[in-house]
C-alpha cells in the first residue's frame, strides 16, 4: 500500500483526557466519510516531530496502518507531508492506547 494524503478532523487534541483517565500525547481524529471496521469514521493518530500543539484539523500523509488483531478496527498514522517516521517512533507515540491491543504496525511505501 502506498502513502496517501488525508484531511483529519481532530476530536482528541494533545492533552485530551478520556473517561478512563488516559491522556493523549498526540493529536487524534478521524477522516470524514471514510468508514472503518467499527462502522464509525476512520481514526487517525497524528504524529510529528514538529507538531506539539493542539490541532483542530490536519492535512498530512498516511505513512502507516496499525492493524489490531484483537479488534474490529485499524488505525491510520499520519504525519506532515514528506516527514519520515520510523516504526519505533510510531510505536512509542501510540503505546498509550495500543498497549491494550495486539497490534502490528505496517509502514506504507
Amino acid at each position: 500500500m502506498k502513502k496517501f494524503t488525508v484531511n483529519v478532523k481532530i476530536d482528541r487534541p494533545i492533552g485530551y483526557k478520556d473517561e478512563f483517565g488516559t491522556v493523549y500525547p498526540v493529536n487524534y481524529g478521524f477522516v470524514e466519510g471514510v468508514i472503518a471496521g467499527d462502522g464509525e469514521e476512520q481514526d487517525v493518530y497524528i504524529i510529528s516531530k514538529e507538531i506539539n500543539e493542539e490541532l483542530v484539523v490536519f492535512e498530512g500523509e498516511v505513512v502507516a496502518v496499525i492493524y489490531r488483531k484483537d479488534d474490529i478496527e485499524d488505525k491510520w498514522v499520519a504525519t506532515k507531508i514528506g516527514e519520515k517516521l520510523s516504526r519505533k517512533e510510531i510505536k512509542k507515540s501510540v503505546e498509550f492506547l495500543e498497549q491494550y491491543f495486539d497490534s502490528e504496525i505496517k509502514m506504507l511505501e
